[in-house]
């Protein structure tokens, strides 16, 4: 497969003098680069992904399950602002 991008100037130079230093060509690079990040990515789960974000929402106080019902009705019942 051919594959086109376009770099910022920094990082074609970057990648150019990594290349050099390496011994290795452009492409080279790239592939590799692509099957370390695609590979760690496969091995994330699904709460690895979401872990960062659980627990975001901290406007509760309290166990949102037992009390969501007076919840929903303190919340909804206040004058709307605008």
């Amino acid at each position: 497969m051919s594959l086109s991008i376009h770099l910022p100037k920094v990082l074609e130079e970057r990648l150019a003098t990594f290349c050099q230093a390496q011994g290795i060509t452009e492409e080279q690079a790239i592939q590799r680069a692509l099957q370390q990040l695609l590979g760690e990515a496969a091995s994330l789960t699904p709460y690895d992904f979401g872990v960062e974000g659980f627990g975001a929402d901290q406007t509760h106080s309290g166990d949102i399950a037992k009390n969501s019902r007076k919840m929903l009705r303190e919340r909804f019942r206040e004058p709307v602002t605008r």
